[in-house]
């Protein structure tokens, strides 16, 4: 779709100032995600609008701070435009700083969110900005965020604050004064400083040379919150050399901002107990999902939850079947009283007949009458969120066997019909349909979608999967396996392959690949928990070893892993 111009009006509009917080999107506030959910447009840097975006709704116009502004409006200037989705506007107005930007896009009554890294508070600019506002008759408000001076130790697990109530300052040492400097060395509280990578040394030695003890703790946090965090605890006198010795300066992100605590109570001797983030036991950790859209999301907001930084790569595309008229004459007879059990298989068997019922109207009521099997956890919160409760959900496995296991066989006496209709994908394996018959009852099964491959993923993409650059892959299943090979290549021999079960893992064998990890039960969500335990057992072993904690993918040079014989 091509830019639409958003008409510049003489109405003034609104502007929510948002923090956005440190860097991990999950520290909004909820009255953030309510700004930007209704939201006309969204200004922001780059890194920010990483981090909100996804919450704002489509069609938002999209307006990159970082892009380069024309110094002064000229003839035939550019208009902010509106594209689809939330994609970064092409132009921007023309406009000489930021805060005229903001008042531009609030021209003709637009809903303008103004996010900013940290808090509004803490923002020199943003104040500027809504000064500017205030001057213009611009109405605005202000969403406090999570400040990083606060969130990034916390993160880190460094307490600002222990039982006796040390006193707490904040410094940014890109602007603090000889004399602020002064006030914090001759202090025996905790300093909380804002510098840069490529300046936490002279930082160190601004509060030495103010009075502070060179073997004063010190912790230093980099990309806080995010999955990038690093943290070394270290002193004033030590620390220039502990970065240099992590090969972290000279470094040409020098000029990254980070977070140091400084103090003797500042917990840094604790941190080893304290560190909840990045002991996570897949912190940073580059994970593959290759399961279609719709099923990967629940997948990898467990991953997220793991520390993990999941990769959704489709290998199978769900399709209508070819001739629809058995799935029609299958919905029309549940309608009619044909049936007396439905059996769903799949989240995608769901989606199918529920999409179905609305192309005829229906709803959940046509399953009055009618009781409802689900093969596992998934399914049944599929056809919950339908309407519908399962009547059946299998007590022990989570799989068409497992169903088969608590499937009562048919009874003349107490069923007054004898089939089921069982909605299945092409590919389906016939142990369902065989156990059903041999229980007595008469199936109608009967292709409700089919599968098949999704398009290659991008280039860069498929790179890091045959590079090891992902540490881990989940295989749902053995077409996930054959698909992504064949759409991506194999994956490196450091990634650590987990499968959802004993026939996924042949399958993968098959393909030369070495299986690490096997879900305990055919459940994505334990095998995601299999996943987590090996992490971090992984993790446990390098920190015996007394070797340092690394992903998969940092691999040591001439390193290879053989394949498992077992």
């Amino acid at each position: 779709m091509s830019p639409t111009t958003l008409p510049a009006g003489p109405e003034h509009g609104h502007v929510t100032f948002l923090g956005a917080g440190p860097g991990d999107p999950g520290l909004l506030t909820l009255r953030a995600v309510e700004a930007l959910t209704n939201a006309d447009v969204l200004v922001a840097g780059h890194e920010v609008l990483d981090v909100v975006r996804v919450h704002a709704r489509s069609g938002v116009a999209v307006v990159d701070t970082d892009t380069e502004l024309p110094s002064a409006p000229g003839p035939g200037a550019p208009q902010l435009t509106v594209v689809d989705g939330t994609s970064t506007t092409p132009a921007v107005p023309a406009v000489r700083d930021a805060a005229h930007l903001v008042m531009e896009a609030a021209r003709g009554g637009r809903r303008v969110v103004r996010a900013v890294s940290g808090d509004p508070g803490l923002d020199a600019y943003a104040a500027e900005e809504m000064l500017a506002c205030a001057r213009a008759g611009v109405p605005f408000e202000v969403v406090p965020g999570v400040a990083a001076a606060v969130g990034v130790p916390a993160y880190a697990g460094v307490p600002l604050r222990d039982a006796q109530g040390a006193d707490v300052r904040f410094v940014d040492a890109r602007t603090a004064s000889d004399r602020c400097w002064t006030e914090v060395g001759v202090s025996d509280g905790t300093v909380v400083v804002s510098t840069t990578l490529d300046s936490v040394g002279a930082a160190a030695g601004e509060l030495v040379a103010a009075g502070r003890k060179p073997d004063t703790p010190m912790t230093v946090t980099v990309a806080g919150t995010t999955t990038r965090q690093r943290t070394w605890t270290a002193t004033l006198g030590t620390i220039a050399q502990t970065l240099k010795h992590a090969k972290v300066l000279p470094s040409p992100e020098g000029g990254r901002p980070v977070i140091a605590v400084v103090g003797e109570r500042s917990a840094a001797a604790q941190r080893d107990q304290l560190s909840w983030f990045e002991n996570k036991p897949l912190f940073g950790w580059k994970v593959l999902v290759p399961r279609t859209k719709e099923q990967s999301a629940s997948l990898s907001d467990q991953l997220r939850s793991y520390g993990a930084v999941p990769h959704e790569v489709p290998t199978i595309a769900v399709e209508p079947p070819r001739t629809p008229q058995q799935m029609e004459r299958a919905v029309k007879g549940l309608v009619t009283g044909r049936y007396e059990w439905i059996a769903f298989t799949s989240v995608n068997a769901v989606k199918a007949v529920r999409e179905k019922f609305e192309e005829y109207g229906l709803d959940a009521r046509a399953f009055a009458g009618i009781k409802v099997a689900a093969v596992g956890e998934q399914t049944a919160k599929a056809l919950v969120a339908f309407g519908v409760k399962p009547d059946l959900v299998p007590s022990g496995e989570q799989s068409a066997a497992g169903l088969l296991e608590d499937w009562p066989p048919y009874d003349p006496v107490f069923d007054p019909i004898d089939r089921v209709f069982l909605p299945r994908a092409d590919i389906a394996t016939e142990t369902l349909v065989a156990g059903l018959i041999e229980l007595g009852w008469e199936v109608d099964d009967v292709t409700a979608y089919r599968t098949v491959r999704a398009s290659p993923p991008p280039a860069d993409t498929r790179e890091a999967i045959k590079g090891g650059g992902f540490d881990a892959v989940l295989f749902t299943s053995s077409s996930t396996v054959r698909n992504l090979v064949g759409i991506a290549g194999k994956p490196h021999n450091v990634t650590v392959i987990a499968c959802i079960g004993p026939a996924t893992a042949k399958t993968a064998e098959e393909h030369g690949l070495r299986v690490d990890v096997m879900a305990p039960e055919p459940s994505v969500h334990k095998l995601a928990e299999a996943l987590a335990d090996f992490g971090l057992k992984r993790r446990a072993a390098a920190v015996e070893a007394g070797d340092p904690v690394t992903r998969p993918s940092e691999r040591r040079p001439g390193a290879r892993r053989r394949r498992s014989t077992t």
